[in-house]
């Protein structure tokens, strides 16, 4: 009896360990992995992958960090006009591709609840500053976290606090561009 009841509390533990991360694409999140060990298994950020890969930057953001990465499903890249994912993964723009990936990574680990009180601070708009150099503003809007990127596009965070072992992952519906 006292065996059954340990391993029932063992697995009740257990699962109350993984379900503190939502799940992404599919897939379970860990928070002993890191941005690009959980990004792969997710379903949703294929061509996120892919454009991370083409750029180069898999070693970065497998880096110690902290990261915030604000990660765009492939359905933010299919909101681009036609023809700019690919073009965009072609070795000859890959400082292009670099600068709007660095653009969505901050380096700090920022969860929802520390984006939420810094805006508020800010009287409802802070400015976030990314690895790449572009500065966005978020906000927040019907208790959701927004992005305003560099063009004035508006990405919403659809799954907040996706914790890793180098920072956090917030998902996004929108990719962000940097100011023209």
């Amino acid at each position: 009896m006292k065996f059954r009841l340990a391993t029932a509390i063992l697995a009740l533990s257990t699962s109350m360990a993984f379900a503190e991360n939502p799940m992404v694409g599919g897939a379970a999140m860990y928070e002993d992995k890191n941005i690009v060990e959980n990004a792969v298994n997710s379903a949703d950020h294929t061509t996120l992958v892919a454009a991370v890969q083409a750029a180069g930057l898999v070693e970065t953001l497998s880096g110690e960090g902290p990261f915030t990465v604000f990660a765009p499903t492939n359905e933010a890249f299919a909101k681009l006009p036609a023809g700019t994912v690919e073009n965009l993964l072609k070795p000859e723009n890959k400082d292009q591709l670099t600068k709007i990936l660095t653009c969505h990574v901050v380096a700090a680990n920022a969860m929802a609840a520390d984006i939420e009180k810094m805006t508020a601070d800010d009287g409802g708009m802070h400015t976030v500053k990314t690895v790449g150099g572009c500065e966005f503003t978020s906000m927040v809007e019907d208790g959701k976290i927004k992005i305003k990127d560099g063009q004035g596009n508006v990405a919403t965070v659809t799954i907040a606090d996706v914790k890793q072992s180098n920072g956090v992952i917030h998902v996004i519906d929108t990719v962000l561009l940097p100011a023209m």
